[in-house]
């Protein structure tokens, strides 16, 4: 992968961190200590100051194999057949083992329901993963049983043809029916775990929203996915202004109404079905926590 610096004298190291996905200091450090950056064609060292346009490579290694115990606990399938399933996911379930979780995600469950009925494509971490949402995000979730389904609906979302909507609570009334917001998310240049609304290595984003009901102070919406980088709604609700309730890395850093994670839900989710193109729809209804926030909003008029 080949990347190009946008900022002159910035730390090889550095930039890389800021540039890759999920890639900490640290580890770009070993990887540039392990031969496998270069910068301009040859090996790069982590205190190296880039030009503006030098032409950063990098190869990650691939995982070592690791072992996943399949893990009994209760999933919500809310649509399934021979070649892929739906679970509605609740608020605090990890999707994939990650740092900190290893055992207690959604993957573990899938495993112990269907073993080996699952695909591939995503390697041992993600078997049978096709999308994700956060942990805090509760709603639909897309599982692959087979290659062939993983690599339909994959193809469905980047271009963009499954159809996902969200609802969600945001902080303030806002003021218009509905509206778009297209800005480009990227990697936050100096938190590495967070996203935000950059030029800089970034990828479109667009997300519709629309105004299903206005609050004292709050706002019950509904969002549609045109794209999908991570932590999209979140990112963008709150660069306009409207941070979502509860969310407080991007918004408001004291937890509101009792909420101290994001009130988002994957409600809706529309697509072609992988082996014959029929249309499927599938509903989740708000969680009890979404419910519950509503009718606090309700008595405060």
């Amino acid at each position: 992968m080949t990347l190009f610096a946008d900022l002159a004298g910035e730390r090889l190291d550095a930039f890389l961190a800021r540039s890759v996905e999920g890639l900490s200091r640290s580890a770009a450090q070993k990887l540039i200590e392990d031969g496998l950056v270069t910068r301009c064609g040859k090996p790069g060292k982590k205190n190296d100051k880039l030009n503006v346009g030098d032409a950063v490579s990098y190869k990650i290694p691939a995982p070592k194999a690791v072992d996943i115990t399949p893990k009994e606990m209760p999933l919500d399938i809310v649509y399934e057949d021979d070649d892929l399933l739906v679970i509605n996911k609740p608020k605090g379930l990890v999707v994939h083992p990650a740092a900190g979780h290893s055992d207690d995600t959604l993957v573990n469950g899938l495993l112990y329901a269907l073993g080996d009925d699952l695909s591939g494509i995503n390697g041992e971490l993600r078997p049978g993963i096709v999308h994700r949402i956060d942990k805090d995000t509760s709603g639909l979730l897309a599982v692959a049983k087979n290659d062939l389904a993983h690599t339909v609906l994959a193809s469905q979302l980047k271009d963009h043809s499954m159809a996902r909507t969200y609802e969600a609570i945001v902080c303030g009334v806002m003021k218009e029916d509905s509206g778009t917001v297209d800005a480009p998310i990227g990697r936050h240049p100096s938190d590495r775990k967070k996203m935000c609304v950059t030029q800089r290595n970034s990828k479109p984003a667009v997300t519709h929203w629309e105004v299903i009901r206005r609050y004292r102070g709050y706002t019950h919406i509904r969002c549609k996915l045109e794209t999908g980088r991570t932590h999209q709604i979140r990112v963008h609700m709150a660069y306009i202004g409207h941070p979502i309730l509860g969310d407080t890395v991007y918004g408001h850093k004291k937890a509101e109404l009792g909420q101290s994670s994001q009130c988002l839900h994957a409600g809706t989710l529309c697509f072609a079905h992988p082996r014959d193109g029929h249309p499927v729809v599938v509903y989740a209804e708000l969680p009890q926590y979404f419910k519950d926030v509503l009718k606090r909003l309700e008595k405060m008029g």
